[in-house]
């Protein structure tokens, strides 16, 4: 049986771009709710702003030690 495609060198770019998606999908959330309380009480924007930001800097956390785990128990296909 002939390989029809092979992948080949690190299993951390592959783990990294699947632990991406999560919080991608979270930032998205947290700022649609932001514009959304927004548009419903904007007297609030300046009340709930911070929260936005220590929500987007967890998720942005989670990210990061997505890619840092990627790195330490990177592993090779063969």
């Amino acid at each position: 049986m002939d390989v029809l495609a092979a992948v080949s060198g690190s299993t951390a770019a592959i783990g990294y771009g699947l632990a991406a998606i999560g919080p991608g999908i979270g930032v998205g959330l947290v700022f649609s709710a932001y514009i959304q309380s927004t548009a419903r009480q904007p007297e609030s924007s300046r009340m709930t702003l911070p929260y936005v930001w220590i929500g987007f800097a967890v998720i942005e956390a989670l990210a990061l030690l997505g890619i840092a785990f990627g790195f330490i128990w990177q592993g090779t296909l063969s």
